[in-house]
């Protein structure tokens, strides 16, 4: 397991160097094509990864994914495996962002890739297979974070009608590990208190729990949930952000948001990446069958 932080630029040129021992490559099974789209006005293209499309008899939901890595670390690329299981398993298509990463691009930047990803999936649902109708965001930690901001910005923006949100131990408040402190056995492994100030502060380009952040920039501090589609949460008792991720699964809920709520116990942070593990399998049977169900599927 992981105990160190990572709180330089330094750590962070080293982990982008490295390769997770638990990476697998793709398979021959399941298609994936490598495209760049336009990305915001004045923003570089962005690269994404499209997995398992085509028509079929009926047209079929849609994920787009959003990669983790604390905003600062991880690349597209390395989860394609893991994606082209779930397409199969789902029989859907999957577009996975490839967005900027912080500090070299702060916020907006890697929301407005991500948004641009979804813009492209929605324009193209002919030539993809797709059902614009069931159109869901799915994300893990940074992504998760990512995938609840751009929910919240596809609301607002009117543009992409979504269908549901899965955030996979969410990254959504910045105050924690700054100005909110959690029980020392949350966060004590793989992502820490001093990891996630130095992951949000390089996102905000600011310091991680100042009075103001930029509007839309922190899931946590959105005011208003209303309107929101139907979300899963899903994070173990000593993930870091197991507190936060409650809050907001109650927040949800407050606002009329239909949420789903699963809580692993002893997980840290990450712990999906560990397949073999009953609690892990128990966990993603839970997952599988909430995500069939906000994409209109029947059950497994």
């Amino acid at each position: 397991m992981m105990r160190g932080s990572v709180t330089t630029k330094e750590a962070v040129i080293a982990a982008r160097s490295s390769r997770s021992p638990l990476e697998r490559a793709p398979s021959t099974g399941v298609s994936i094509a490598e495209k760049r789209i336009p990305g915001k006005p004045g923003d570089p293209d962005v690269r994404i990864y499209i997995v398992n499309a085509g028509p079929k008899a009926q047209a079929r939901p849609a994920i787009l994914h959003i990669h983790g890595g604390g905003y600062i670390l991880g690349t597209a690329a390395s989860g394609l495996a893991d994606l082209q299981d779930l397409a199969r398993d789902l029989d859907c298509v999957i577009v996975t962002v490839d967005y900027r990463l912080a500090p070299e691009t702060a916020f907006p930047g890697p929301l407005e890739d991500c948004y641009a990803g979804l813009k492209w999936l929605h324009a193209n649902v002919g030539a993809l297979g797709v059902d614009p109708a069931r159109i869901a965001v799915k994300g893990e930690s940074a992504g998760g974070g990512l995938a609840a901001m751009l929910a919240i910005a596809a609301r607002d923006r009117k543009e992409v009608p979504l269908a549901y949100q899965c955030l996979i131990y969410p990254m959504l408040d910045d105050r924690t590990g700054s100005t909110v402190h959690r029980p020392p056995q949350q966060g004590a492994l793989m992502w820490t208190p001093q990891s996630n100030r130095f992951g949000w502060s390089s996102f905000l380009g600011i310091p991680a729990g100042s009075p103001q952040v930029p509007a839309g920039a922190v899931p946590a501090r959105t005011a208003n949930l209303e309107g929101l589609p139907p979300a899963f949460i899903g994070v173990g008792t000593i993930d870091l952000f197991y507190e936060e991720n409650l809050e907001y699964a109650r927040r949800l809920a407050a606002a009329g948001v239909q949420v789903e709520l699963a809580i692993a116990p002893g997980a840290f942070h990450g712990f999906t990446l560990v397949r073999q593990a009953k609690l892990v399998q128990r966990y993603e049977s839970h997952m599988m069958a909430a995500l069939r169900d906000g994409l209109g599927l029947p059950p497994a």
